[in-house]
């Protein structure tokens, strides 16, 4: 299997999906093979694939997948240096079975109390997933930020006792990732200049080292866009 990070959420709102393209649309920009996989049953990801290929925009391959991912995406993955799951926003097969074909689980948490609380039930299942596959790796991402409140950071500091590490890399909520969203492009790729892709960036910079940290062999990047 290729470099395979799933994220769960489950709660609507965190920026899980935006998060997925951007991540997904960022190694494809640096020259990878990028299958974006769409378990979530409101199918923003395959929306947002079909508004690319209609607009002729070159990007990840995105495919929809059911509760037999965990059979289904090894036969398809090989051919990918890397797999980004969009998980369903709620515990169940599609989450479990995503979980236990992944090297990384990124856990998206924004900066409210209730998502504090839904984290809660993200890290339930992790865990569940940790006891049939101790190797799967998590990480989680402040995503959704506002840059001008210390919500974000109340947030982390609730987390100080989480088993589950935080990542440095800050995601904040910007007009630019929905714009980009809307016509079928990543941030990276459309608005380069940004600090929204600034921020994407980092977040991939930093899934590499931990992927590599755990022995997982990153490709190295072969383009810039």
């Amino acid at each position: 299997m290729p470099n395979t990070i799933a994220l769960c959420g489950q709660k609507g709102g965190a920026g899980k999906t935006t998060l997925a393209i951007s991540l997904a649309s960022e190694w494809y920009r640096r020259g990878h093979s990028v299958l974006l996989v769409d378990l979530d049953p409101q199918g923003t990801a395959t929306t947002w694939g079909d508004v690319a290929s209609e607009s002729e925009i070159d990007g990840p391959t995105v495919v929809g997948m059911g509760d037999a991912v965990r059979t289904q995406l090894p036969r398809v993955a090989e051919v990918y240096d890397f797999v980004v799951i969009d998980c369903p926003p709620r515990a169940g097969k599609r989450t479990i079975g995503a979980l236990m074909v992944s090297d990384l689980a990124l856990l998206p948490c924004g900066p409210s109390p209730a998502d504090l609380w839904a984290l809660t039930e993200s890290l339930d299942i992790l865990s569940q997933a940790q006891e049939l596959r101790p190797e799967l790796q998590a990480r989680i991402v402040m995503n959704g930020v506002i840059a001008s409140s210390t919500l974000g950071a109340d947030v982390v500091d609730a987390l100080a006792d989480v088993h589950v590490d935080v990542m440095e890399a800050v995601v904040h909520s910007r007009v630019a990732m929905a714009r980009t969203l809307a016509i079928g492009q990543g941030v990276t790729a459309s608005e380069p200049n940004s600090q929204a892709a600034d921020e994407v960036q980092a977040c991939v910079n930093e899934v590499e080292r931990v992927l590599r940290k755990h022995g997982a062999s990153v490709p190295k990047r072969k383009r810039k866009k």
